[in-house]
């Protein structure tokens, strides 16, 4: 067992609030299943040598973080600075319909809902997401009423300054009828360690927007989550935009858990010299009448190191499911690297499924053509490069989120220039 699992589950079973029998229950298969290892399918093409040994840091308050603006949008922000949740939720003005609970102050039936919850969406194979099972203790609660129709987006935000390990959750629960917009929003640089985990239940014809941007680069270490179940006849569409770091891992998992369900997700992963991202997702059709729709698209720099792994497993019940998986890739240099391996895992006989990957370079004519234009090769790559992106781009909901998203592209993408 490595250093720092050793010391997480040394933390885990000192914490004895109203959480101690599912924590114990996460220590006890930590202790089971011990380090992962790269001989596991799951973990094969992702090195967990920057978090093995390293040392165990708790998480500590920073009051002078910057928050991401956002021209344009109504939002609510949650925010957890080093993993520490710094919003007075009670100072918050929450629309009717809505309610915002934390771990640290739920009253005994608020304990009751979240105990109900909690571990119930994510699927238990996840080994850091069982870190953040027996760690979380900074967490909150977002109750979406039946029929209600939440107009602001609730952002959760994630802010490292400093070397420390953040193990942050939310649960999520949209009643029948409910519409909801969730933005997941986490970023930092330094060397530290963060599991964030998230879990939605959607109800019956209910409606969830979602964004998670895992802005995590240079020596942070970031191994999350975001989980979803759908009931019947909901609706997800979500956007997912991912940096490389030293260690940048997402895990998506969507479970249509009722017929008729509807799932849309878009990611883009963009890597700087020397970064990695894993992005693994998992769509699991259990009942019929089912669509997906899952495109994925990364930019890699030179040195970077991308993996996908994308899964959509087809149960025998699940009859008259249309599934579409897409993945494609950008490589900017030579000494860049992308694993991908899209698979489809289908027991029914009546059923509509697709799925492909690409690699590929930047065309030289483009480029050329560009260049002999006056064109700054600069300029040029981004150019190029967003044509490969800028229909996912397109496609989100919310053109407050599109534009505020553009420059921060485009910044990254000066930051991936092969020199």
């Amino acid at each position: 067992m490595s250093q720092w699992l050793a010391k997480v589950i040394d933390v885990a079973q000192e914490n004895q609030d109203f959480l101690a029998p599912v924590r114990q229950q996460a220590i006890s298969k930590l202790q089971q299943a011990g380090w992962p290892s790269q001989r596991a399918e799951q973990w094969r093409f992702t090195p967990l040598a920057p978090v093995k040994d390293r040392t165990f840091n708790q998480t500590q308050t920073d009051e002078n973080v910057s928050v991401p603006e956002i021209a344009g949008l109504d939002s609510i922000d949650i925010i957890f600075t080093n993993g520490v949740l710094t919003t007075s939720l009670a100072d918050l003005a929450l629309p009717e319909g809505l309610r915002i609970v934390s771990f640290a102050q739920a009253n005994a039936q608020q304990q009751a809902d979240i105990k109900t919850m909690f571990g119930r969406v994510k699927p238990e194979a996840h080994v850091f997401g069982q870190v953040n099972d027996a760690l979380s203790q900074h967490g909150v609660m977002i109750d979406v009423a039946d029929n209600a129709n939440i107009s602001p987006v609730v952002r959760l935000i994630n802010l490292t300054s400093a070397d420390s390990d953040n193990h942050t959750r939310t649960l999520v629960k949209l009643g029948h009828n409910a519409k909801a917009k969730v933005m997941e929003l986490g970023q930092g640089e330094h060397d530290s360690m963060n599991t964030a985990v998230a879990e939605y239940a959607i109800g019956d014809n209910a409606s969830l927007e979602h964004y998670r941007f895992a802005f995590y680069t240079a020596n942070a270490k970031a191994v999350g989550g975001s989980h979803f179940k759908l009931g019947e006849a909901a609706k997800l569409n979500s956007t997912v935009v991912g940096y490389g770091s030293q260690l940048s891992r997402l895990d998506i998992d969507i479970w249509h858990a009722a017929e008729n369900a509807f799932a849309k997700l878009n990611a883009i992963y963009l890597l700087a010299e020397g970064e990695l991202f894993d992005l693994h997702t998992c769509i699991e059709h259990a009942k019929p009448h089912g669509t997906s729709e899952e495109n994925a698209r990364g930019i890699i720099g030179d040195g970077a190191r991308a993996v996908f792994n994308g899964r959509i497993h087809i149960h025998r019940d699940a009859q008259k499911t249309l599934a579409e998986m897409n993945n494609r890739n950008l490589l900017l240099s030579r000494r860049a690297l992308v694993n991908t391996k899209p698979e489809l895992e289908i027991y029914a006989d009546d059923v509509k499924c697709a799925h492909g990957a690409t690699v590929a370079e930047i065309e030289g004519n483009e480029l050329f053509y560009l260049l002999s234009r006056g064109i700054s090769r600069q300029r040029a790559m981004v150019m190029l490069n967003f044509g490969f992106i800028q229909e996912l781009v397109n496609d989100i909901p919310s053109k407050a989120v599109a534009s505020w998203l553009q420059p921060k592209l485009t910044e990254r993408f000066a930051q991936m220039e092969v020199k």
